[in-house]
């Protein structure tokens, strides 16, 4: 280790947690030097034996470390993270930054000041099968979206809602938020801006307050339509797929692996190899995206510029989760730019 460190704190060194710890490792130049949540053991056991337990709140308001890394529980991120950016922090947000709008603006008008990095962990963005589909569609060589879709047919069973009953509440749970969010950022990522939305949801499978099942159509800024469905109440949990329709063909992307490619004189991007997924695990998924979006954020502080993944992103996502949200609830077409 060198004096010229980045120190990271994990707040919430859960499951996912534990996957940011894993991740740092692979990573020159930054160490954990601090979490919350989990046990004494926890930093020793996801590799970093010399990092300390300490208190949520102790970790949000101290100056102690460089980057502050939220992976509490939902409706905690954008409170903290606007207290931890409004102090001049560093901070990493996991998935969604907010449930709330007017939170996720803030953010952006703190990230505007220049005085901290704030960004939202969107680690798919940084697997080939997307990125290269992106450079694709950016590049006008598999033509403009007409339809695109996204379907997220997973599982959790009653033990998952047990160890963190947060996950059961209607204004931080759900199979959109928890489970469906990363589709729909790639979603909004390869088809662009969202117009307006409509939304049905639902409570199937277990005695909860929050949704388990959504369906969503989407009108894009493009004129291009969309749909979403999102669910924890399939059994036994099948692969998240994303799907395109072109003016030149059709693609579909699974977890790590283009399941359809029929556009005509332009080869699809190379498989990794399916991964299993969260479908019926939520642990069940690899930490190699979490590094490429890692060595993002940690270069953008070096090279003080904004990481790729920014507070104006995850405010997207938080617009449009907060719109769906609002679509389900009313019956109503929302559209996004109406929201506050």
């Amino acid at each position: 280790m060198t004096v010229a460190d980045l120190t990271v704190g994990i707040v919430g060194i859960g499951s996912i947690g534990q996957t940011h710890a894993r991740a740092l490792k692979e990573i020159d130049g930054v160490r954990l030097t601090c979490y919350s949540g989990g046990t004494a053991d926890s930093g020793e056991a996801a590799g970093w034996p010399q990092a300390r337990q300490t208190t949520h709140d102790r970790l949000i308001d101290s100056g102690d470390v460089d980057i502050v890394v939220l992976c509490s529980p939902t409706g905690l991120h954008g409170a903290a993270a606007i207290s931890i950016a409004g102090s001049g922090r560093h901070v990493v947000v996991e998935k969604p930054m907010s449930l709330n709008v007017s939170e996720a603006d803030e953010l952006v008008r703190i990230q505007r000041r220049g005085t901290a990095i704030v960004s939202m962990v969107a680690q798919r963005r940084f697997e080939d099968v997307y990125a290269h589909t992106r450079r694709l569609l950016r590049d006008g060589r598999i033509g403009d979206v007409r339809l695109g879709m996204t379907v997220v047919p997973w599982w959790r069973d009653a033990s998952y809602f047990e160890a963190a009953p947060w996950r059961t509440r209607a204004d931080e749970g759900g199979s959109l938020v928890n489970q469906g969010v990363h589709n729909v950022d790639l979603l909004q990522w390869l088809c662009g801006d969202v117009h307006s939305v409509t939304a049905q949801s639902a409570t199937l499978a277990l005695p909860i307050e929050a949704e388990d099942t959504t369906a969503v159509t989407l009108r894009f800024e493009s004129g291009a339509i969309g749909l979403i469905a999102t669910s924890t109440a399939t059994p036994p949990g099948f692969p998240a797929t994303l799907t395109l329709y072109t003016s030149h063909g059709a693609v579909e992307l699974g977890q790590g692996d283009v399941r359809r490619w029929e556009v005509p004189e332009v080869e699809p991007p190379a498989s990794v190899g399916a991964t299993v997924g969260g479908g019926s695990d939520p642990a069940a998924i690899g930490s190699g995206g979490h590094v490429a979006y890692w060595r993002d954020v940690i270069d953008s502080v070096r090279e003080r510029r904004v990481p790729l993944i920014d507070a104006v992103e995850g405010a997207k996502v938080t617009r449009l989760l907060c719109g769906i949200r609002e679509a389900a609830a009313t019956g109503t077409v929302v559209s996004l730019a109406d929201l506050r």
